[in-house]
């Protein structure tokens, strides 16, 4: 290990929401571990306070989804961003380090960076999936970069930036297959007889999407299944609601139970996983489970990917954008019914076949995901400390 510098470091994290923040305490952790004299301070959540963050701003400030809202909030951000940018200025960190929340991150790296101070940004924006051209947005803001994903380092070839890969920091959280029946036990399901985990999203616009023909095809299910359990962890308790309002309209017979969180609990309990694509696929691989995903835009969305050619990619969800083939079912806006759904989820159920395809995929994954992200990243900035 490379001794630390002499003077005490500071370093500041600046982190936009919950997975920010639990991305940024993990690397607190690491960095006390290599430098115990530094000093943190930024925008952080619970979790980068507990690990020892002086808060300029709590990270609600930032955790603000959909265009309405941040246009609604735009004159609070931009106030935010320029106090910010005073107060690192003058505070003059060793390494602003920011994590995700690229459209507000990104423009206040760029200002600290031309005011001399060294600037690095942990998870690359989704370049691989939209609006590639925000390469050199990063490139200009950041002098490094670290990500999360073993093909984005690919993604800048070209670009005078950085670039290291890091491992995931949920494949380091996630570090076996459970077993079953323990967490079928917890949730108080049956121990025996098929169970599916539905999660259609964690933003009420995307449940109320999704919640109908996800129940429509949970109910095609049970038909043919008539032993089977169905819990939904929710996201938040504003979601109870409109998947209630679902269950009830497409499937009031089904046994399906709500639990408030504990979606990997949840997951881990099921034989197979019905969700909206995001990060909750990537825990299901991480899990070991076999999945189908759905997911649906407004139409005006859509059309304006479409038309607009700012889509650059043919699957959405992660584990079929990390395999090297294809693996899970995806079901999208007009190809999103139930029929589709339950036929892709019974065959889930069996062993062998596509079970099988998607379980070896998986296990083939987890150990290039696994390469302690937060450990490696902090001897990144230890050595950019040292330079």
């Amino acid at each position: 290990m490379s001794a630390p510098p002499t003077s005490t470091p500071r370093l500041a994290l600046i982190a936009g929401e919950p997975s920010g923040d639990l991305l940024g305490a993990a690397l607190i952790r690491a960095l006390s571990a290599r430098l115990p004299d530094a000093h943190f301070s930024g925008v952080a959540g619970v979790q980068m306070c507990a690990a020892g963050c002086r808060p300029l701003a709590r990270i609600d400030a930032l955790s603000v989804m959909g265009l309405a809202e941040v246009l609604r909030h735009l004159p609070r951000l931009l106030l935010l961003r320029r106090r910010l940018t005073r107060e690192l200025r003058r505070w003059r960190p060793d390494v602003v380090i920011g994590i995700d929340a690229p459209d507000f991150n990104l423009p206040l790296e760029r200002r600290l960076r031309r005011a001399g101070l060294r600037t690095l940004h942990v998870v690359s924006p989704t370049v691989w999936a939209w609006r590639a051209g925000r390469v050199h947005t990063v490139a200009a803001a950041t002098q490094r970069l670290l990500v999360l994903l073993p093909f984005e380092p690919d993604c800048y070839r070209g670009v005078a930036l950085h670039v290291d890969y890091i491992g995931h920091p949920l494949a380091d959280e996630i570090d076996a297959v459970p077993d079953p029946l323990p967490a079928r036990a917890a949730l108080d399901l049956d121990a025996h007889g098929p169970v599916l985990a539905v999660l259609p999203g964690s933003r009420r616009s995307e449940v109320e999407r999704l919640a109908m023909p996800f129940a429509a095809a949970v109910a095609l299910l049970t038909r043919r299944r008539r032993d089977l359990q169905v819990v939904t962890p929710l996201a938040a308790e504003n979601l109870r609601a409109p998947i209630e309002a679902a269950i009830a309209a497409a499937s009031p017979d089904c046994r399906w139970r709500l639990i408030e969180g504990r979606a990997r609990v949840a997951m881990a309990a099921a034989d197979a996983v019905l969700l909206a694509s995001g990060t909750a696929a990537l825990e299901a691989l991480l899990i070991g489970r076999p999945m189908v995903v759905g997911y649906r835009v407004s139409p005006v969305s859509a059309a304006l990917l479409r038309r607009a050619g700012l889509l650059k990619i043919r699957h959405v969800s992660l584990p079929n954008l990390l395999c090297s083939q294809p693996v899970v079912p995806e079901f999208l806006q007009r190809g999103l019914t139930p029929p589709a759904l339950a036929d892709a989820l019974e065959v889930l159920f069996e062993d062998g076949g596509p079970r099988r395809r998607q379980l070896d995929a998986f296990a083939a994954l987890r150990p290039q995901l696994r390469r302690g992200a937060a450990a490696r990243a902090a001897g990144i900035i230890a050595q950019m400390l040292e330079r």
